[in-house]
C-alpha cells in the first residue's frame, strides 16, 4: 500500500501550476512584486505562532528560529525589489541595421521569461529560510515560475502551517491559481521530477539524496535544470602570521562557527589546517570542551553523525582530541587530530563531511604543503583563509581555493551567509549540482528564467518589456547602450 498521501495529488496540482504558468507570464513586476511582500507581511504576523511550532519539531529554539523567520520575509521582500526594478528581465534591443559590421542585422529583442513550475525541495536545518517559503520558492514565484514544494519530513506541522498561510495570502491577492502548492512523501516528490511537465527542480540536503534526484531530472526523455546543494567541508587554512597574531581569536572563532546550530550548518567549517607548533590546537580543544550537548535535528540526522564520528575516531592516524557524547538524539562537539601527510594519503575519506559539531584539525610544517591540501579538495561551498596580505603563499591560496569554492573568506568564517546581491552560495560538484548559480542572494532568481529572443516580430505582438516606449518603465540595453528608466519620487 502506498504511504504517501499526497501522490493522488501530484497530477491535478501540477495541472493547475502549469495553467498559473501561461498567466504568470503575463503579469507585471509589480503584481509579483507585491504578492512576495503579502506573503512576507502575513508569515510576520503569525511569527509566534510559526516558531512555536518549529521549535517543538526542530528544537533549535525559539531565538535562532525567530531570527530565521525574519531573514525569510527579509529575503520575500529582497526579491519584490528585484523584481520591481525590472533589470532582472535582461531586456536587450537591437533594431535591424543594414550597416552592421558583419553584415545587415535583423530586428532582434531578447528578454528572461520564465521556466514554468518547479518542484522545491525543503531542506531540514533551516525550517524557514530554505523550507516552505524559503529562497527556493521565493526567487522561483519573482522569476514567475509556479512553485509545488516539497515538504521536508523533519517538521511536517510546520509545513503544512506556513503552507496555508502562503496558499491562503496569494489567493486573496488574487494571484494565479496554482501559483503555490506542496506535497509531502518521497513517491510525491520522485513524481515531480520526473513529469515532463515540471521545468526545472532544486534541493538542499544530502549528497545521496540530492544525487539520486539529479539523476532523476537529467535522465527524464526532457532532460531539466536541477539545482541541487549538497554540502560541503568548508576547509579553513590558517597561515603562520596568523597563528602568531590571533590564535586565541583564531580558536574560539573556529571553536563557534563549527558548533553553531549543533554543527547542522551546511557552511560549517570542518576542516582547520594550523602550523604544528602553534597554540590553536590546544586553544580549539578547550572552548570545544566547554560546550555541553544540544539535540540535533532529528533522530536519523543523530545517528548518522555518530555514524561519522565513528568512522573518524577509526582512522588509524587520527587522534581525537575530544569527543563529544552522542545520545538521545543530542551531540556535544568533538575535535580529532592528523597530520598533514595523513590528510593528502586519504584525502577521500578524510575530508568527508560530517553532518553534526565535529571537526578534524590538520597540523602543517611547511606553509607550502597548504596549496596541496587546497588541490586535494573537491567543490566547495565556502573556503577561508586567515593570514595577513604580506602573506606570500596568500594570492596563490587564494586563487587555488575560488578554483574550488563557491565563496572565498578571509579573516572571517563562513556560518552566516548574508542575503544580498553579491552572495554566492554555490559551488563545484558536489557542493552543488550547478556551480554557475546560487541558492542564496538576489542572482538566484536567474535559475528560474530562460532567455527568449524575438526576431522581426511585429511591435503589436512583443512582449511588454521589449517595446520602445519601455511601458514598465525598466532597464533596457538598446543598440548597446544600457538605458536606465528615470525614477519619480
Amino acid at each position: 500500500m502506498n504511504q504517501d498521501p499526497d501522490v493522488a495529488r501530484v497530477d491535478s496540482l501540477l495541472d493547475a501550476a502549469t495553467r498559473a504558468a501561461d498567466v504568470l507570464a503575463g503579469t507585471t513586476p509589480g503584481e509579483r512584486a507585491a504578492w512576495l511582500e503579502d506573503v512576507a507581511d502575513a508569515l510576520d504576523e503569525a511569527a509566534d505562532r510559526l516558531v512555536s511550532l518549529a521549535d517543538e519539531e526542530t528544537h533549535l529554539g525559539p531565538g535562532r528560529l525567530a531570527g530565521e523567520l525574519k531573514r525569510t520575509t527579509f529575503q520575500l521582500r529582497l526579491f519584490a525589489s528585484v523584481v520591481r526594478t525590472g533589470e532582472f528581465l535582461e531586456a536587450t534591443i537591437d533594431h535591424a541595421d543594414d550597416q552592421w559590421g558583419m553584415g545587415p542585422r535583423p530586428d532582434l529583442r531578447r528578454m528572461l521569461r520564465p521556466l514554468g513550475p518547479v518542484a522545491v525541495f525543503a531542506a531540514s536545518n533551516f525550517p524557514f529560510a530554505f523550507s516552505v517559503a524559503g529562497g527556493d520558492t521565493a526567487s522561483a514565484l519573482a522569476a514567475g515560475s509556479p512553485v509545488i514544494l516539497k515538504a521536508h519530513s523533519g517538521h511536517p506541522r510546520l509545513s503544512v502551517a506556513t503552507s496555508e498561510i502562503v496558499i491562503e495570502t496569494l489567493s486573496k491577492a488574487a494571484a494565479p491559481a496554482g501559483i503555490f502548492a506542496s506535497v509531502a512523501g518521497h513517491e510525491a516528490g520522485r513524481m515531480l521530477v520526473t513529469d515532463p511537465r515540471t521545468k526545472a527542480a532544486s534541493f538542499t540536503g544530502s549528497l545521496a539524496a540530492g544525487r539520486a534526484l539529479f539523476d532523476l531530472a537529467v535522465g527524464r526523455p526532457t532532460p531539466i535544470p536541477f539545482y541541487g546543494e549538497l554540502g560541503s567541508v568548508n576547509p579553513a587554512f590558517v597561515t603562520r602570521s596568523a597563528a602568531s597574531a590571533r590564535a586565541e581569536a583564531i580558536a574560539s572563532g573556529f571553536a563557534a562557527s563549527m558548533s553553531l546550530g549543533v554543527g547542522q550548518f551546511c557552511t560549517k567549517p570542518g576542516v582547520l589546517f594550523v602550523p604544528a607548533e602553534s597554540p590553536i590546537v590546544g586553544l580549539v580543544v578547550a572552548a570545544a570542551a566547554q560546550l555541553g550537548s544540544a539535540p540535533m535535528l532529528n533522530m536519523r540526522i543523530a545517528d548518522g553523525f555518530e555514524h561519522s564520528l565513528a568512522d573518524l575516531e577509526a582512522h588509524p592516524d587520527v587522534e581525537m582530541l575530544v569527543r563529544g557524547k552522542t545520545a538521545d538524539g543530542g551531540a556535544a562537539p568533538s575535535i580529532g587530530r592528523t597530520s598533514m601527510a595523513t590528510l593528502l594519503a586519504d584525502a577521500d575519506r578524510l575530508t568527508e563531511e560530517r553532518f553534526g559539531p565535529a571537526a578534524l584539525l590538520v597540523e602543517y610544517d611547511d606553509e607550502a604543503d597548504l596549496l596541496a591540501a587546497a588541490d586535494a579538495f573537491s567543490g566547495q561551498l565556502t573556503a577561508t583563509v586567515h593570514g595577513s596580505d604580506r602573506d606570500a603563499i596568500a594570492p596563490q591560496l587564494l586563487e587555488l581555493l575560488a578554483q574550488r569554492a563557491g565563496r572565498v573568506l578571509w579573516n572571517g568564517w563562513p556560518t552566516g551567509v548574508s542575503v544580498t546581491y553579491a552572495m554566492q552560495h554555490g559551488g563545484p560538484y558536489p557542493a552543488a549540482t550547478s556551480s554557475q548559480t546560487t541558492s542564496v542572494g538576489t542572482a538566484a532568481i536567474s535559475r528560474f528564467l530562460r532567455p527568449v529572443s524575438y526576431q522581426s516580430v511585429p511591435e503589436a505582438l512583443l512582449p511588454p518589456a521589449l517595446l520602445d516606449a519601455n511601458p514598465w518603465a525598466i532597464p533596457q540595453r538598446v543598440d548597446g547602450v544600457l538605458r536606465l528608466p528615470a525614477r519619480t519620487g
